[in-house]
């Protein structure tokens, strides 16, 4: 009995570690803000820096380094399953909005849990407490973890930021150089277009770092390819518009940086230049990838952090009597229980079958405990960064920084799921 119970307490103790760490690096955030370290207006600005350019080099290197012509086969089901579980959830999310008539944020706050900065510091605190060498005790075993978790995070983040701004309240004032693109009518469009030249080029002389006549040109191509664009786009019937609009909304950051790393993962040569050891030919690994892994690594904390700072904003808005945004309590349950509850009652005996009936997996225990962990935890952060890059209104951002804090504040019941995958993981590998 005391074995058993060992075995329970061991990774429940590891999980609820994982969780503590993501509260106490939220209340980094609100410590920053109350002794006024770090203000609303750069806190926006971290959330775009990191979906931007942190998270794309996070996945370069993650899914660069793990993936090889003879192992990229095994990230084809965690495409799937993402997408699958992922779409499930949304029109879920979208029915159950419609008829508690809730707040249309909740649409993907219950569609988009957290697939990066939540499972990365889980696997650490794992990790550190010896739990995965129960799973596998190869070496390299976290950072194939981690590869898996942020594939799934490719096509998350996908779908959350080419989906979700639909769901938020949007100002829809266009600002000066969404302005510039308007049509001027009476005037020839060419040389509209050379007037617009005119004017960015100056623009970008005086703040670029680039010498003059690179960001010339750099600017002249740019709206000369925007102009071709729009000289196509625009006699287009009005469904193949939507349809072009809706697939270039895939085309973002976090996507490019994934099948960047996917194809220096695939490509032998770009390989060994990026990830080997300088003897074996990695005349990159010292340097670019280095930096490219420093870069990345901000990404999951500042994330985090940035929940916090916009917890103590709305805090001190609602002491002085402020908008402040509402806690929508009762969709706060239902988010919970689908995320708490219910995926986990779906996933684990679902890949549990997959990995011991089928030849679907490959034999990776480790890849089996991770997919059925993937679609549990809170809501996404990047939701918060998604509220502020495409400016949601204030009340409404306030709203979502109260949800995701309390979201996390429960986040040690994913302690439960990871007991019972890893339980599920340690029983598929020995049948």
């Amino acid at each position: 009995m005391g074995q058993d119970a060992s075995e329970l307490i061991v990774p429940f103790l590891g999980a609820l570690q994982a969780s503590v760490a993501v509260l106490l690096t939220i209340f980094t955030g609100v410590v920053a803000s109350q002794f006024q370290l770090i203000g609303e207006t750069s806190s926006k600005e971290i959330s775009k820096v990191c979906v931007r350019l942190f998270l794309p080099a996070l996945l370069i290197v993650n899914v660069g380094s793990e993936l090889h012509l003879d192992t990229g086969i095994r990230y084809v089901p965690i495409l799937i399953w993402s997408m699958a579980y992922q779409l499930l959830s949304l029109l879920f999310g979208l029915g159950l909005t419609r008829i508690f008539k809730m707040p249309s944020w909740i649409t993907p706050a219950l569609a988009f849990n957290n697939t990066t900065s939540l499972p990365l510091l889980l696997v650490q605190a794992l990790d550190a407490a010896g739990i995965l060498d129960s799973i596998d005790s190869s070496s390299g075993v976290v950072e194939r973890a981690k590869s898996y978790f942020l594939v799934n995070a490719m096509i998350s983040n996908s779908l959350t930021f080419a989906l979700g701004p639909k769901f938020l309240d949007c100002s829809e004032d266009m600002d000066a150089s969404e302005r510039k693109g308007e049509d001027r009518p009476g005037e020839d469009p060419d040389e509209v277009l050379e007037s617009q030249i005119r004017e960015a080029s100056q623009t970008n002389e005086e703040t670029s770092l680039l010498p003059r006549p690179v960001a010339r040109g750099i600017t002249r191509a740019t709206l000369k390819t925007s102009s071709k664009w729009h000289a196509l786009y625009d006699p287009l019937p009005q469904w193949a518009q939507e349809a072009l609009l809706f697939l270039y909304q895939f085309v973002n950051p976090p996507v490019i940086g994934a099948v960047l790393g996917a194809l220096i993962g695939l490509t032998p040569p770009l390989h060994r230049l990026f990830f080997s050891t300088q003897d074996e030919g990695g005349y990159l690994n010292a340097w670019l990838t280095s930096a490219l892994r420093n870069v990345g690594d901000l990404f999951a904390a500042l994330q985090v952090i940035v929940v916090g700072i916009k917890l103590s904003t709305a805090m001190v808005k609602w002491k002085k009597g402020e908008e402040s945004g509402t806690m929508p309590w009762g969709p706060f349950v239902l988010v919970s229980i689908v995320r708490f509850v219910i995926w986990p009652a779906i996933s684990i005996p679902v890949i549990y079958v997959l990995a011991t009936k089928t030849g679907t997996l490959s034999e990776d225990p480790m890849l089996w405990f991770a997919m059925m962990l993937m679609p549990t935890g809170p809501p996404a952060l990047s939701l918060t960064a998604m509220a502020d890059t495409y400016g949601a209104e204030e009340e409404e951002r306030m709203s979502i920084a109260k949800f995701l804090t309390v979201s996390y504040a429960i986040s040690p019941l994913i302690c439960f799921a990871v007991v019972g995958s890893l339980k599920a993981s340690q029983a598929a590998a020995s049948a």
